[in-house]
């Protein structure tokens, strides 16, 4: 980590060279700046060349700990020195663009304009007192560096990794009867061998959860030795060396040491010794990613006989690809289950044991098998150490004992995990071991971390990458390393994913940042002591176990960077009468995590003093729900990245100045369109936004526009405009340009009033024009439309979108007629709610118009000219169409010709009172798998079971649901497709009749 942050600081340091014309007319100024600059510079550069040695030695010498921990605190210092000279020298461009855009008069410009000149250099002489009070306690450390002894450049010692054989005792494992399955029959299974004369099958996996254990399993296996004609194990470990690899091949068919030299000679001997032979050949603790190093040797066994396999083992899934493993044949190796693992613990405790004694003891052990967390490796080495503990208190100890103060599994479970940490490029280091600063167990989101990474500047792009993109990078990399593991998937939304670390994973990482990220625990403020070493913490997670009117006392800890308060517990409102001195005392922040549970009393007001943070980065207020306005005293955090406002939905507006916060990438404001009034203006100069979350669109002369979109070519993911029924002006719509904006995902668009708007009618003649104005970008996957008042709704690019996935139409109340949404090809779901006019859903519904079905295609013409409406429908939803009636099945010719909805999946009719019947391409509808009809008296009657005039044509559809109670449910069938799980397809996570109440109010 030192490294780390060494290398960042020296690269950031020749900026400071480039200083303002201000100073450079102050000569003593400028001299002395230069002067400590370079001295900085050096000696950092000098302390870089022995870094490596000096991390390496930390692990056993704390005084080389409590060095780099003194390094680290100045490099960090210098860091933010460099921060705020940046922010000093931005604030004046800043103050020159608003006075132009204000139009100011002269003697107003020319008087603020000396104000400001006095501020900034003031600012500048403190920065360089900062700057020389730093160099003179480098100077100490530098020094003392001599005293250590580093090696230049030395290689980081790296802990042991132990030598693997095949040899197995097999009454030694436990679990693992389901993967081993598995694996054997992607070995010897009669759908093994492929098209490839040689595939290759890897087990992925976290250190120490029986990668190798599971491979000498099947290794061993009588099935598998009958099948293969020469089996051979190598244990490759890091380095990768081909040439040691390849002799140790050459010994196992010719039973001793190779005699030859040369790479070719001995690729040569082995083409010959493994041609025609069906070979296993098992490579286990595969660590290299460069795939050179196995090409030839992989080409060299290519002419063995079909069937032949290679089984690696790895911790890098990175490297299965690269060794040729397809996905089929990669298996990912999980942790055991809390009862396998406690068979395997006891296994090993209770051995030689009393049956009275097991039972003594078997309370405690299991609690100890949960420390273990399900990791092969952690059982057995507290299982082989309770053996020799005999009486409860000692059992008793080892489980209130952390796993890292417990001798043996230091020793023997720290050397696997830090392997993977320390094979880490540095950048990685950083990322990794910043998440030392989430509580155990915590679900963790991909986006959010990327954005905490990107407030501490961890991501820095070689090829000039938007640090979003690199972020992105870096997780999937460490991911991919077994350091992330999926948790779920959210329940509305599939994109979003949920990431956990292994509980060991995160102990361990927590022992290595120790000193530099705290957890925090507070049954009450007055309570709240922390060790005076951890004054110069960086990042710290407060939890409140008890809200109490006392004052939290971490202002202490003043070199803090991050600071995340869990208020799952309690709400944030206690903090508030504490916010104005925590702004002011914690000023070296970056990232501040002020999100409050959804429900509680929230924070009312943000103090003034948030100006104060001139480093933040990263903003949180979610669920602050009672937050009515921001101060403009936000505007001047220049350096902020995120901010996050999501169902911060009492507030009325956003700062005025909000254009001033140029390095504004992410807006995060989901909700808040339920009590924005407007967009301030400005918000057309943060041409670094990425995110917005929701725009929402006024008739007023002083807000935003929807012209002010069009600067904001980086917008990407989701974005919806609401309050477009007070819009008039279509050439502001064009001039939006959303179809330029290729990165959205995801357009939502509301034809409502908003409260800020001066009009007040509705403009229904004029929402088609406007739609058709708002064109997204093609490659646009996910598209609402909710209260358009015009009658039809069929824009011209709405059939251009063809990767459109989603789609939702609602509270459209004086449409008649449904857009021909069939000839959508990607379409996957599609909800169409709260509509009033709509009497018939026809064939025009599926794309194919009566004209063209009417020239069916002559016998002799190919099959290949059928049509196919909604050929990847999967869900499908009608909600609330009081009128419809009808809903048309097609002729019988059309029917020969037209296929419909092939892979539909779901069907739910809510609310549908005057509905007929369901049309015959539903009815026989093979794919169907749920049917779900509620509150449409005519459609229930003819489908019940039994006596239902339709039941025998649906009776093949596995699960049924009419008014809430299921018909019929094949529970086998169901399970297989998921469908009992399903979500109502629109977005809104709010009912329909909450939807249309929340904007009628407007």
């Amino acid at each position: 980590m030192a490294k780390s942050i060494v290398s960042a600081v020296l690269e950031k340091l020749g900026s400071l060279l480039m200083m303002p014309e201000e100073i450079k007319q102050n000569v003593e100024l400028a001299l002395a700046l230069e002067e400590e600059i370079g001295k900085l510079t050096v000696h950092f550069q000098d302390i870089q060349s022995v870094l490596q040695d000096a991390e390496s030695k930390q692990v056993k010498d704390g005084n080389v700990r409590n060095w780099l921990k003194k390094l680290k605190d100045v490099a960090y210092d210098v860091d933010d020195v460099l921060d705020e000279w940046k922010s000093a020298k931005l604030k004046p461009q800043l103050e020159k663009e608003e006075k132009e855009a204000e139009n100011f008069p002269l003697f107003k410009k020319i008087r603020r304009s000396i104000s400001s000149f006095t501020f900034q250099t003031v600012q500048y002489y403190n920065i360089a007192s900062k700057i020389k009070h730093i160099s003179q306690q480098l100077d100490c450390i530098a020094n003392e560096k001599d005293r250590y002894k580093f090696g230049l450049e030395k290689e980081v010692e790296e802990s042991r990794r132990l030598i693997t054989a095949s040899f197995i005792d097999e009454e030694e494992v436990y679990g693992r009867f389901e993967e081993t399955a598995v694996l054997v029959n992607m070995l010897v299974g009669e759908n093994s061998s492929g098209g490839s004369r040689l595939n290759v099958i890897s087990i992925v996996g976290m250190g120490g959860v029986g990668k190798t254990t599971l491979a000498q399993l099947v290794y061993n296996r009588n099935d598998v030795e009958c099948h293969f004609d020469k089996r051979i194990w190598i244990c490759v470990s890091d380095p990768f060396d081909e040439i040691r690899i390849a002799k140790e091949i050459l010994e196992a068919f010719k039973g001793e040491s190779p005699k030859l030299v040369g790479k070719d000679n001995i690729l040569q001997e082995i083409r010959s010794h493994v041609l025609g032979k069906k070979l296993l050949l098992v490579l286990d603790d595969v660590w290299t990613e460069d795939e050179t190093k196995w090409e030839q040797l992989k080409n060299s066994l290519k002419y063995c006989s079909h069937g032949s396999r290679i089984l690696i083992t790895t911790r890098k899934e990175k490297v299965a690809i690269i060794m040729g493993t397809t996905p089929s044949n990669l298996l990912l190796l999980h942790t055991l289950s809390q009862e396998e693992c406690w068979s395997l613990l006891s296994h090993r405790a209770f051995r030689g044991r009393t049956r009275e004694e097991s039972e003594n003891l078997e309370d405690i052990g299991r609690e100890i098998a949960g420390k273990c967390q399900g990791l092969p490796l952690a059982a057995n080495i507290l299982g082989g150490l309770l053996r020799f503990k005999s009486t409860r208190e000692q059992w008793q100890s080892v489980l209130d004992s952390e796993i890292w103060d417990i001798e043996e599994a230091e020793r023997d479970l720290f050397p696997p995990l830090s392997l993977s940490y320390y094979e880490l490029p540095l950048a990685l280091k950083q990322c990794i071991s910043y998440c030392a600063v989430f509580p155990k167990d915590m679900a963790l989101s991909k986006d959010e971390l990327i954005k905490l990474w990107m407030a501490q500047d961890y991501l820095k792009g070689v090829r000039g990458e938007q640090m979003e993109i690199v972020g992105e990078e870096y997780f999937d990399e460490l991911k991919m390393r077994s350091f992330f593991q999926l948790f779920k998937r959210d329940e509305l939304d599939s994109d979003i994913v949920k990431y956990k670390m292994h509980d060991l994973i995160h102990d361990f990482l927590q022992v290595l940042m120790e000193t530099e990220c705290l957890m925090i625990v507070s049954n009450g403020f007055e309570e709240l002591e922390v060790d005076l070493s951890c004054e110069r913490a960086h990042h710290a997670t407060l939890i409140r176990k008890e809200a109490t009117p006392t004052e939290p006392n971490i202002y202490h800890l003043k070199k803090l960077r991050s600071l995340l308060i869990d208020s799952s517990y309690h709400d944030t409102s206690s903090l508030s009468p504490y916010l104005p001195k925590l702004f002011d005392q914690l000023t070296c922040l970056r990232t501040l995590n002020l999100t409050n549970s959804l429900f509680g009393n929230s924070i009312e007001e943000l103090p003034d003093e948030i100006g104060n943070l001139v480093h933040l980065r990263y903003l949180n207020l979610k669920n602050n729900r009672k937050l009515k306005e921001l101060p403009e005293s936000l505007c001047e955090l220049c350096n902020l990245q995120t901010l996050n406002l999501k169902w911060c939905d009492s507030l009325e507006e956003l700062p005025s100045g909000i254009g001033k916060i140029i390095n504004l990438r992410h807006l995060e404001n989901e909700r808040t369109d339920l009590s924005l009034m407007a967009m301030p203006k400005g918000i057309g100069r943060l041409t670094n936004l990425q995110t917005l979350s929701v725009f929402v669109a006024t008739d007023s002369s002083n807000a935003s526009t929807l012209g002010d979109l069009q600067n904001l070519m980086h917008l990407r993911g989701h974005l919806k405009i609401s309050g477009l029924g007070a819009v008039c002006d279509v050439a502001e719509a064009k001039k939006a340009e959303l179809q330029k904006k290729e990165g959205l995902r995801t357009l939502i668009l509301e034809f409502t009033i908003s409260k800020g708007s001066m009009s007040k009618r509705l403009r229904r003649r004029n929402d088609k024009v406007l739609l058709e104005a708002l064109q997204p970008p093609p490659c646009l996957e996910k598209l609402e439309i909710w209260c358009y008042c015009s009658r039809t709704i069929s824009p011209n690019w709405m059939m251009g979108l063809t990767k459109l996935r989603h789609a939702s139409l609602g509270s459209c109340l004086h449409l008649d007629s449904l857009p021909p949404l069939g000839k959508l090809p990607s379409l996957e779901s599609l909800y169409i709610g709260e509509m009033r006019q709509v009497k018939e859903v026809g064939v025009e519904f599926l794309g194919v118009e009566r004209e063209e079905t009417s020239a069916l295609p002559s016998s002799s013409e190919s099959p290949s000219s059928s049509t196919i409406a909604f050929p990847n429908l999967k869900h499908l939803e009608f909600f609330d169409l009081k009128e419809w009636e009808d809903w048309m099945s097609l002729t019988i010719g059309e029917e020969e010709h037209i296929s419909v909805m092939p892979q539909l999946c779901s069907l739910t009719i809510g609310s549908c009172p005057k509905l007929r019947e369901l049309p015959s391409y539903i009815l026989q509808n093979t794919s169907l798998k749920q049917l779900d009809i509620s509150q449409s008296p005519i459609l229930s009657g003819r489908c019940r079971k039994e006596t239902g005039q339709d039941w025998l044509e649906i009776s093949h559809i596995p699960s049924i649901i009419i008014d809430g109670l299921c018909s019929q449910v094949n529970s086998s069938s169901v399970e297989e497709f998921g469908v009992l799980q399903l979500q109502p397809i629109h977005s809104s996570s709010i009912s329909s009749k909450d939807f249309l109440k929340a904007f009628t109010q407007n």
